[in-house]
């Protein structure tokens, strides 16, 4: 085999796993409540190919990118109710941005710096970095100093490779609203720590994008109570 033909086959295996992951990303930002078009979320592998990748049949990465803007149903469930000091309360919510990071070794403060920079100078609200290696302590810190301005996110390739929101085992999840949450606690007469916890870092709440003291509606089935909800408090 001639050293084309191995670069071929070892780009085409990369190809199909960015794919896979381009889909998933997609996918998680559709169900977050972003607008998105189904030929984007549904894109074939040979789209994905011809659109994304260099003459040498090596994934181009820098082109990988998108925003999104939410939709009307999630700027309403982020937007707080009215106050007699603040009768028309803006959203919290805005346009997301993602991209695919090129780098080949791991991401450090440069990187992040670039990251967090462009979502600032575009009024992103929210920034989604998907990286190969992983992120040094030290990039870490800059995501944590942003969190007032900038909901700054980052996953691997490799934890988008599969969505485990279709996972047959994995129930059904949908964030509360403000109200929601709070007629939940009104109804059964609960404070928010009573509620069962889910933790931030859990697989499902990264999905989501869940912050901090928002509350997940969780749908089941089973054979003898037919569809039943239970609900987790966002640790």
């Amino acid at each position: 085999m001639s050293d084309g033909e191995q670069n071929a086959g070892v780009f085409a295996k990369e190809v199909s796993r960015l794919w896979r992951a381009w889909r998933t990303v997609h996918e998680m930002v559709q169900d977050r409540g972003y607008e998105l078009a189904e030929e984007e979320v549904r894109i074939s592998l040979d789209k994905f190919r011809l659109d994304y990748t260099n003459e040498d049949g090596s994934p181009n990465r820098a082109k990988m990118q998108f925003s999104a803007r939410p939709s009307e149903a999630m700027i309403k469930k982020f937007t707080p109710p009215p106050t007699p000091s603040n009768p028309d309360p803006s959203p919290e919510c805005g346009t997301i941005w993602v991209e695919f990071c090129p780098e080949k070794s791991s991401i450090g403060i440069s990187v992040m710096k670039k990251f967090v920079q462009h979502c600032a100078a575009n009024n992103f609200r929210a920034g989604i970095l998907i990286t190969g290696p992983a992120l040094s302590a030290q990039a870490r810190k800059v995501i944590g100093v942003t969190q007032q301005y900038t909901q700054i996110e980052c996953f691997l390739e490799d934890d988008l490779l599969v969505n485990i929101t279709h996972h047959k085992l994995v129930p059904k999840h949908i964030l509360l609203s403000r109200e929601e949450k709070a007629a939940l606690l009104k109804r059964y007469r609960l404070k928010e720590t009573q509620l069962p916890r889910i933790l931030q870092k859990d697989p499902i709440a990264r999905y989501l994008g869940l912050k901090r003291g928002q509350v997940v509606k969780i749908i089941r089935t089973s054979e003898t109570a037919g569809r039943y909800a239970s609900y987790r408090l966002c640790v």
